[in-house]
């Protein structure tokens, strides 16, 4: 039976530009690129160079401290860069894409019949690995480490987030093959978090999980928050958490044999033309996801709370599931109208500041200037 927790203290930023329920296919992204600063704490040891032919699951690059964690190429095609920054910082490896991609076999299996090991192995083997992450610290779990527990949360309260019942509809055999080879990497539970308004039945039949529900406003469909209110990280303990989508990849692993990266995105924010999910794959353009992007306008890779600033020309981050379009904010604004003198009729507000209290259902678009400039912390007195 759900256990049912109740979020009392948060807060739902309710924005302008929520993706329409309409799914479309993406052409084929030209060139694709897998950043190592998507991964926390990554020195990564690059093991290809510009000019090599890959495929689909070929390994890119891997952790210079645990050689045995390995990232592979999305697609098959030729790696057309490997791009550095200061101090020869691997910043990313671009591929460019064929228009049909080919993959490395990776075999299939049932994972109820196989052993952790094995299991282990094959996530490492293929570049799913990464998709699993440790709390504390929020990095790449390490395969040699057991967790306590694996958590995955079926919803995201963030601000304009992907409905995750409609991502996983009819892709329910991925998703229940990707928790029973979860199961099989710890000794504990898996613990599924579903909000109380979650539908799908994919989340609410799904086997071999201790099923919590949720209510409440941000952050509730946090995996952190979930963690402290079922089982919180003690000292000298870990746990392991994985995303929806994350959890379907492991599945089609499993099923199909292959690598396959492919990601259903939220196109959100009041900045885009045309709010809608796109079937598309990591990192993927921005600008192949969003379509044109207008003159001050800020591109977010995620949403806008959590999200990483890429600009037009940028890519979607190994993790992320949604891209943000918001307004920059760099535009003048009279002061009586839009500025510090204005009744804040459109300014999105957390108590009673604003007149906008009165009105419940509206939505705003709030751009991202931070009405402040950066300062120095200065101590004096001392």
């Amino acid at each position: 039976m759900s256990n049912i927790v109740r979020i009392r203290k948060g807060l739902d930023i309710r924005l302008k530009g929520e993706a329409e329920k309409v799914l479309v296919q993406l052409d084929p992204a030209k060139v694709v690129a897998i950043k190592p600063t998507d991964f926390h704490g990554l020195v990564p040891k690059v093991l290809v160079k510009p000019g090599d032919p890959v495929q689909a699951g070929t390994p890119l690059f891997a952790d210079k401290y645990n050689e045995r964690v390995l990232w592979t190429s999305p697609v098959s095609g030729e790696v057309a860069d490997v791009v550095r920054g200061e101090k020869r910082k691997v910043l990313e490896v671009r591929i460019l894409a064929d228009t049909e991609t080919r993959y490395v076999d990776m075999g299939t299996g049932d994972p109820s019949t196989m052993n952790r090991e094995t299991i282990v192995q094959k996530l490492l083997k293929s570049g799913a690995w990464p998709v699993i992450k440790q709390r504390p610290y929020d990095i790449v779990a390490n395969p040699a480490t057991e967790p306590k527990a694996i958590f995955v949360s079926a919803f995201d309260s963030h601000p304009l987030a992907p409905d995750l019942d409609l991502v996983v509809r009819n892709h329910g055999a991925d998703f229940q093959t990707g928790l029973d080879a979860l199961g099989k990497l710890t000794k504990g539970k898996v613990h599924l978090g579903v909000s109380d308004r979650t539908a799908a039945r994919e989340f609410l039949d799904a086997r071999g999980v201790v099923r919590h529900t949720f209510s409440g406003p941000h952050p509730a469909g946090n995996v952190g928050v979930q963690i402290h209110h079922i089982s919180p990280v003690s000292k000298g303990e870990l746990v392991w958490t994985v995303g929806v989508q994350d959890v379907m990849l492991i599945g089609r692993l499993f099923r199909q044999g292959r690598f396959d990266a492919s990601r259903i995105v939220a196109v959100t924010g009041s900045k885009a033309k045309n709010p809608k999910y796109v079937r598309t794959i990591i990192g993927a353009p921005v600008q192949a996801i969003a379509g044109s992007v207008e003159d001050h306008a800020r591109v977010v890779s995620g949403n806008c709370l959590t999200g990483d600033n890429v600009g037009a020309e940028g890519y979607l981050g190994f993790y992320h599931t949604q891209v943000t379009l918001l307004p920059e904010g760099d535009q003048p604004k009279f002061f009586i109208t839009e500025g510090w003198a204005s009744p804040g009729l459109n300014i999105f507000s957390a108590n009673r500041s604003f007149p906008a209290w009165l009105m419940p259902g509206k939505k705003f678009a709030p751009d991202t200037n931070q009405n402040g400039e950066l300062r120095a912390f200065v101590m004096s007195g001392q």
